[in-house]
């Protein structure tokens, strides 16, 4: 499996942003998905998880509430709808692909390219 991320940028406090991972490999349809972020001086941190039928979901909750995340596996995707930004959610934001949805970096196996996410206030 390989993961490119995209859709990130600059935004206003209260705004929206949609980030999306595109995948190749043919056992994505059969792997859990996760997206991370993180901060400047911080960890990466969890943001959210799907698992391989997109019918369970994983928030982080100080994103819950506010983002959403999908799959769509017949065009090998997995998109994270994120609504009312804060100025706290800016951060650079990996999907990442794992066989178990875990909140630890260490269950994932396969990191994507980073995206910046950048809220003003």
């Amino acid at each position: 499996v390989q993961l490119q991320a995209s859709g990130g940028g600059l935004v206003q406090a209260g705004g929206s942003l949609r980030l999306s991972c595109v995948t190749s490999g043919r056992t994505f349809a059969r792997r859990g998905m996760g997206w991370w972020r993180q901060a400047p001086g911080k960890e990466r941190e969890f943001v959210a998880g799907i698992n391989w039928s997109g019918v369970s979901t994983t928030y982080a909750d100080s994103v819950k509430g506010r983002f959403t995340i999908s799959r769509d596996n017949d065009k090998n995707t997995v998109a994270l709808q994120m609504n009312s930004l804060k100025p706290e959610d800016t951060a650079v934001y990996y999907c990442a692909a794992t066989w178990v949805v875990t909140t630890t970096p260490e269950g994932y196996d396969v990191w994507g390219q980073e995206t910046q996410v950048t809220v003003s206030s």
